[in-house]
């Protein structure tokens, strides 16, 4: 009887008699020998599972998991946070005006350097760099709370981004690296999960802090909060393998990266075109952050070219080192239209972020604190949709297509159905039917994050894994300007014309001076509609009320049709990243491994396909069969 298969056994064996290539009894259905597969003689050539997995005891697992929670919250929280502290941050500062860049600033700089952040794991460890993650937190933190001046609290705000950049995709890369691929599913979800608690309570924490205590101190307490966790994770996550290679040159280019220093390693970084892309990133978003300006977006598309440029020619042709983006990953389809997409929903989802609270708070008429309870129900459902898909669905390696298409389609459905029921008139069914719709949207949301996340790595080679994950991240982060900018100068526009419409009716067909002021005051002010001034008296009266409701409910509606139309789009862009992983590299070096004929697609010859190709092959074979 032959023995019984574990998880860790070889899914292919050679027989140690048969070195010759003989087919042991067996044919290829012509009589013929069957066709051989070559593969590394080394004791590595094992095509055990999960090659890059790494079994850890539940004392250092338990140490990882809380400090990469902290983390995470940490950097989560001060997106939304920032929202409760900023009116006296402002004041202390006297900087009114220039409120909106205390946000900002720290987007901006999350989202710029996060491309860098995966390119340093591919050389560092991601322990090390966890740990100065945390550094650049803690001391942005310290500046933060310290600054007397706009400028210096700025800066504080862009060190806190950079360390926010690394928490945000380390986190997702140190998953890569600890699971298998069977449960790689399931932890990406409790990343997601990790970083919706931190968006979700950030506001809920600082504004209940922020009367016990001074802004300067709430920022102040995160520095040692964050410094012990990255030292948390300093010591506690083991040495982790790098990523398996897809052929022999490659092989001896790590081996020669791993005999270089520390200061022959960082010579070799692309920085030239490290700082052409943050470039780039910085002046896109600057131009939209705020009244969209055409001279940042424009500099920012001439740096693109450049960094193009600096990517195809100079960095092979001239500097020699190791460019910032590898040419295979600006040259994959698969990579390119996966970033769109999840740029496409990700900003269409920031339009349910930032407007439902508006909603509750100027249609419903509801408290400021009641109408932030309404990102509950949606932030509940964007944890629970990557949590269930990733524990139920995404346990083996294989494309996601459908899915991921599936998972928009339905995204797009339920903005679709926030319009609707986004009315002033809506009794106990209605208001049930919102929530519920909420929940879906973030679920759905949830669920296409980690869909995507899996089919975009099957789309492309492990070696590639890292810098993949902190573009995906880079997106992720374009999408908040996305949303705010781009749909909310839409919003800002429809409602400035329904409210113009509504009071030229009640001032018999012109419209006042007065009237005009008031329009400005409530598009900036959706807390004015039920207001009430110093006296305790309404800031409306009836029907200047229902024009502002009316209008509300008319621009909410149009901006989340929009939204839908545009989830609409992305999903022919998420259509257009196919399913088919990359052809396998071909390796010289061998012993012979028997195999069925044509089963990856190859003929007979002196080159074979590398191990890991062959194992991914036959899962996604089984996978295949399996459904």
């Amino acid at each position: 009887m032959p023995s019984q298969a574990i998880e860790t056994s070889p899914l292919l064996l050679a027989s140690p008699d048969r070195q010759d290539g003989s087919s042991n009894g067996h044919s290829n259905g012509n009589g013929s020998s069957p066709e051989l597969y070559r593969v590394s003689s080394t004791p590595s050539a094992t095509l055990s599972a999960s090659t890059n997995s790494q079994a850890i005891s539940k004392g250092r697992g338990f140490a990882i998991a809380i400090s990469m929670w902290v983390l995470i919250f940490m950097q989560a929280s001060n997106m939304s946070g920032m929202t409760m502290a900023q009116s006296v941050v402002a004041a202390d500062l006297d900087a009114y005006e220039h409120a909106m860049w205390f946000t900002s600033t720290y987007l901006i700089a999350a989202a710029s350097f996060a491309p860098l952040a995966g390119r340093l794991a591919s050389i560092f460890a991601a322990s090390h760099l966890i740990a100065a993650s945390s550094t650049f937190f803690t001391l942005g933190a310290v500046i933060s709370a310290k600054a007397t001046t706009l400028a210096v609290f700025l800066l504080g705000r862009v060190v806190l981004g950079v360390g926010g950049a690394g928490v945000m995709t380390l986190s997702l890369i140190t998953v890569l690296q600890l699971t298998s691929k069977r449960r790689r599913g399931l932890f990406i979800g409790l990343v997601n999960a990790g970083f919706t608690v931190g968006l979700s309570l950030g506001a809920v924490v600082y504004g209940a802090l922020l009367p016990l205590m001074s802004w300067r101190t709430l920022f102040l307490i995160q520095a040692p909060l964050s410094l012990f966790a990255g030292v948390g994770v300093l010591l506690s996550m083991p040495e982790l393998p790098e990523l398996d290679s897809d052929d022999e040159d490659e092989d001896d280019l790590d081996n020669l990266k791993k005999e270089l220093t520390v200061w022959q390693k960082l010579s070799r970084i692309d920085y030239v075109g490290a700082a052409l892309l943050t470039l780039t990133i910085v002046s896109f978003l600057y131009g939209l952050a705020g009244t969209i300006q055409l001279l940042p977006i424009f500099l920012s598309a001439v740096s693109l070219a450049a960094f193009i440029f600096t990517e195809f020619w100079y960095v092979p042709h001239v500097s020699g080192g190791d460019p910032i983006v590898p040419l295979e990953v600006l040259c994959s389809r698969g990579v390119l239209f996966s970033c769109l997409s999840q740029l496409g929903v990700m900003a269409a989802r920031w339009t349910i972020l930032y407007y439902a609270p508006i909603y509750v708070l100027a249609v419903r008429g509801f408290s400021a604190a009641t109408s932030g309870s309404a990102l509950i129900p949606t932030n509940l459902g964007f944890g629970t949709g990557g949590l269930i898909v990733g524990w139920l669905h995404v346990r083996r390696a294989g494309h996601f297509w459908l899915p991921s298409v599936v998972s928009v389609i339905f995204f797009s459905s339920t903005l679709f159905i926030v319009g609707l029921l986004s009315r002033a008139h809506a009794d106990s069914l209605g208001t049930a039917c919102y929530i519920l719709a909420l929940f879906l949207n973030g679920f759905c949301t949830g669920a296409y994050l980690n869909y995507t996340l899996a089919h975009v790595l099957h789309l492309t080679r492990p070696s590639t894994h890292f810098i993949i994950t902190s573009l995906l991240a880079t997106f992720r982060g374009f999408s908040g300007s996305f949303g705010t900018s781009i749909g909310g100068g839409f919003f800002m526009r429809r409602l400035a014309v329904q409210l113009a419409d509504g009071f030229s009716r009640l001032d018999g067909g012109n419209l006042s001076s007065g009237r005009q002021v008031l329009i400005t005051r409530l598009v900036g002010s959706p807390a004015l509609v039920w207001g009430n001034d110093a006296q305790g008296h309404p800031v409306l009266t009836d029907a200047e009320r229902e024009v502002a409701v009316l209008g509300y409910e008319s621009a909410l509606g149009h901006l989340y049709r929009w939204a839908a139309f545009t989830a609409m789009v992305v999903i022919f862009i998420q259509a257009s990243t196919g399913w088919a992983a990359p052809k396998p590299r071909l390796s010289s070096t061998s012993s012979v491994l028997p195999g069925p004929s044509g089963l990856l697609g190859y003929e007979d010859g002196d080159e074979t396909v590398d191990e890991d190709e062959i194992r991914e092959a036959i899962v996604e074979h089984d996978a295949t069969m399996e459904a």
